[in-house]
């Protein structure tokens, strides 16, 4: 009888966890090696297997018996761990013990590794979402690992700001490993970070603690628990660990009159399913405090001091920022610039000095003075929105590109479409200064994303002004109105079309008094098509109703991520305009026959 290996994660100890293949490996081994308390958890799974099982440091005596009665007495035998085998787990010992041996997957004993729920993913769940950002795990545990290697890898975790989750915390025995390991975080994070602490997770002895960074110690930490320490951006809502996506967080207008929601406002760059949530470039950002489940998280700039700017949580006002705190560097209290004018020296300066105070070497006053703690940065909030001269118009004054220019500043940035817009992406604490400014000036700003956008044509400057209250008034109700997918009604003012009407999702056409209508153009892909025909002669009072009815639809009926053209196809029918296939152009193959 040939043996096999099983090395079987089980998760966190629940049955609802442990997954079905694991089960089915159990069942199929005739020896069962573990951890007594492992094999205790799973020992309902159980039937008449044989059972080894030792004490918690005895893991090598584990693999190597493993080995022997699957390769010398031909049995089918399960190493088991709790969580992963590969993480922390029995995996990697019985790969080097058969590596002694001299085995190979080609003539060697077949072994299986199944995998598991490790303790990052099964606490952070019970958590809420801790681990949404760059993580990292570290055991706290120096029986195999040198106790100065695990300092290092703590300090470098805690530089980097990352999610960290410890395990094997503490001991009977070994007791300092967490408190150093709090030391350590505290040179480079907030006192206030959350962290949370969860023993025995979906077993029946779990306890769930939320805390800070400051006052973790002051919880029960064992062997069974697994401390989860956010990053700087992580935040406490409603008892739950929350961090987002990313650092650098995008919002645009909700509407073109509306007040500014940043917190509702997190654009969604590349996962539809995501409501709100931001994904972009990685920046540093300061601590958040927990919050009682009651109250809900604020910005930074809902408050007024710097003090209290330090206990902000997640956005929940009508602005947004990157507004600094200016703590104190150790050595001296030092004036530092603000974070529109450091250079890269002064972020490399921070970086030398934080490494130079961790091992205790004095910084430099010439370097303190552009050490900036991790600490002290807010996630940078950047106002995304566009702007246009006008539904007709489309000409800028000098006066307005120059005020555009000076809003956006250094460190903002002005990008041009070709819709006769141009998109401005702003680091402002305060919104209302940029929008208020530019408005003043005649400069209409609109929501960037899924939206909808109406483009016009310029009416040749104004000369067939007849039917541009009717675009203007089409802007006025749905220009900027939040849709499944982004949409465009295009408008022209006169037969010829030269703008372009007919390649939008809804084109209209000034014509002889009334107005033609074109649905469902598809611009891209092998069969793309203009709009479709679908009357003509529209009276001019009865075209903005008409549109407005269409649009609403598509907003109620669409599903996410759906374009105007697949909506059209789909349900057939829009306001009596029935879709149908365009026709296809004959292609002529090459006369040369290639």
């Amino acid at each position: 009888m040939s043996g096999k290996l099983f090395v079987i994660g089980f998760g966190p100890g629940s049955f609802e966890h442990i997954t079905k293949r694991a089960r089915e490996a159990l069942q199929e081994s005739d020896v069962i090696i573990g951890y007594s308390t492992y094999v205790d958890l799973i020992r309902g799974l159980l039937t008449n297997q044989e059972i080894v099982s030792t004490g918690m440091t005895e893991e090598v005596t584990r693999a190597r018996e493993a080995v022997r009665q699957a390769e010398e007495e031909g049995k089918k035998v399960a190493v088991i761990s709790s969580g992963d085998s590969g993480v922390y787990g029995m995996a990697g010992l019985v790969y080097e013990v058969l590596v002694e041996k001299g085995w190979t997957e080609a003539t060697g004993v077949p072994i299986e590794i199944v995998p598991g729920i490790s303790a990052i993913n099964s606490c952070g769940a019970i958590l809420g979402a801790p681990i949404m950002h760059d993580a990292c795990t570290i055991s706290l545990s120096d029986h195999l690992t040198p106790w100065e290697l695990i300092a290092r890898r703590i300090d470098a975790a805690g530089m980097a700001d990352f999610v960290i989750a410890l395990y094997n915390p503490r001991s009977g025995r070994r007791t300092r490993q967490i408190v150093e390991a709090q030391r350590i975080l505290l040179q480079y994070r907030s006192p206030d970070t959350p962290v949370g602490i969860v023993k025995s997770a979906y077993r029946e002895r779990e306890t769930v603690v939320v805390t800070t960074l400051a006052q973790m110690l002051e919880h029960d930490i064992g062997m069974l628990t697994t401390v989860i320490i956010g990053n700087s951006s992580t935040f406490v809502y409603d008892g739950k660990m929350i961090t987002p996506r990313g650092y650098q967080r995008k919002y645009t207008l909700s509407a073109d009159e509306q007040p500014l929601k940043p917190h509702q406002r997190l654009r969604v760059e590349n996962e539809p399913w995501s409501l709100e949530a931001g994904d972009e470039s990685v920046g540093t950002t300061a601590p958040k405090t927990v919050e009682p489940a009651s109250e809900r998280p604020v910005l930074a700039t809902d408050v007024e001091s710097p003090s209290a700017a330090g206990q902000a949580g997640l956005a929940g006002s009508a602005t947004s920022t990157a507004v600094l705190e200016a703590p104190p560097v150790e050595q001296a209290a030092q004036t530092v610039a603000p974070q529109a004018e450091r250079s890269p020296l002064d972020w490399a300066m921070q970086a030398l000095s934080a490494v130079n105070t961790a091992k205790g070497i004095e910084t430099k006053p010439a370097q303190a003075s552009a050490v900036r703690t991790a600490s002290s940065f807010q996630p940078e909030m950047i106002f995304e929105f566009a702007v246009s001269p006008g539904v007709a118009n489309k000409k800028i004054t000098p006066m307005q590109m120059m005020a555009i220019a000076e809003v956006a500043g250094e460190k903002g940035e002005i990008e041009y479409t070709p819709h006769h817009q141009i998109i401005m992406r702003v680091p402002t604490a305060d919104p209302e200064s940029v929008t208020s400014r530019l408005r003043e000036l005649g400069l209409i700003l609109s929501p960037i994303g899924d939206v909808l956008q109406v483009k016009a044509c310029d009416f040749c400057d104004g000369e067939k002004k007849d039917s541009i209250p009717y675009a203007e008034e089409l802007h006025q109700r749905l220009g900027g109105k939040e849709m499944p997918k982004e949409l465009r009604i295009g408008f022209n003012g006169c037969g010829m079309a030269c703008y372009g009407a007919v390649q939008e999702d809804i084109g209209i056409v000034f014509r002889k008094g009334k107005f033609d209508l074109f649905l469902g153009a598809k611009t891209v892909g092998r069969n793309a098509h203009s709009g479709i025909p679908v009357a003509e002669g529209i009276d001019k009072e009865a075209i903005v109703p008409l549109v407005e009815r269409i649009v609403n639809r598509f907003k109620k009926e669409a599903f996410p991520n759906e374009r105007f053209h697949k909506f059209f196809q789909r349900v057939g029918e829009l306001e009596g305009y029935a879709w149908y296939e365009p026709a296809k152009a004959e292609i002529e193959n090459a006369a040369c026959g290639d």
